[in-house]
């Protein structure tokens, strides 16, 4: 990828980033982020949201807020990225994770899993109706 020469600001660049995800039931979502997903708890937040620690640094931060009349994304929400996709797939699964399954123009799934150029990926949503997705490199 080319950088381009034009300053730019730096204040974004070494940010920690927060994801956000809305929630009508967080007792439902918090089981299925502690139990199902194994995600560590920071805790609740004075404005109500609950936050999780993740990655290897556990330098990005999940924000689950309550939103009652909430609609989630149609589109993937959040991404982890995973070393062995079909590993992490089976042991999801044994947790009661239910993937998702396509067979579409150009997204097709096997075994919930679907390459794309030069990644695995393959997906299943929360409780409240978020798709959350695994993916693994595959250069």
């Amino acid at each position: 990828m080319e950088t381009l020469s034009v300053t730019r600001p730096a204040v974004l660049a070494a940010a920690p980033i927060t994801v956000m995800l809305p929630v009508v039931n967080l007792a439902r979502a918090r089981q299925f982020y502690e139990q199902a997903l194994g995600l560590h708890p920071v805790g609740q937040k004075a404005d109500g949201k609950f936050e999780y620690r993740c990655g290897p640094d556990h330098g990005t931060v999940l924000a689950l807020f309550p939103k009652p009349n909430g609609t989630p994304a149609d589109h993937t929400a959040l991404s982890f990225q995973v070393r062995h996709i079909d590993e992490a797939i089976a042991e999801l699964q044994a947790h009661g994770v239910q993937f998702e399954d396509y067979d579409l123009p150009g997204l097709k799934t096997v075994n919930h899993v679907c390459v794309l150029g030069s990644e695995k990926a393959a997906w299943f949503r929360d409780p409240e109706g978020n798709y959350l997705c695994l993916h693994e490199d595959v250069d």
